[in-house]
């Protein structure tokens, strides 16, 4: 990730799956509407993905109560099958995101810039809660 002014967070989990299946729940729309959610109040309605670079994607993330939602979008700048995505959101902050295999196992790297608004503790949980979803729900399905 190129080096801006912006607070980096980096994530990550050991997905015990391996590689191909950890890329195919990640990018694919019937799979992201399962695990993108960072609490159990909060599902995501929607999901398109056009997975190449200068592609788009949008999770429509709700709170199950109808009391707040909104569209968490952006648009690829790279895209590495089973080993990298990286992409800028909507508000230009850029993510990257790498796969490692390791024949049952996989590493998911994540770093994000991070917002203004949010406390970077708060931020980092968040999108951890995320990837901690996605890792149970490809482990069980």
């Amino acid at each position: 990730m190129e080096k801006t002014n912006k607070t980096t967070i980096t994530i990550q989990a050991i997905v015990n799956a391996p590689v191909e299946k950890v890329w195919e729940v990640w990018t694919s729309p019937e799979h992201i509407t399962k695990w993108n959610q960072a609490s159990n109040d909060w599902h995501t309605t929607k999901a398109e993905n056009d997975l190449r670079p200068a592609g788009k994607f949008l999770s429509r993330m709700e709170a199950k109560d109808g009391s707040f939602g909104f569209d968490f979008e952006g648009v690829y700048s790279d895209v590495k099958t089973n080993e990298l995505i990286a992409y800028a959101m909507a508000d230009g902050r850029k993510v990257e995101i790498k796969f490692t295999g390791n024949g049952n196992e996989t590493k998911v790297v994540e770093s994000f810039e991070a917002e203004e608004v949010n406390s970077i503790e708060m931020q980092r949980d968040g999108w951890q809660a995320i990837l901690n979803n996605f890792k149970e729900y490809t482990e069980t399905n």
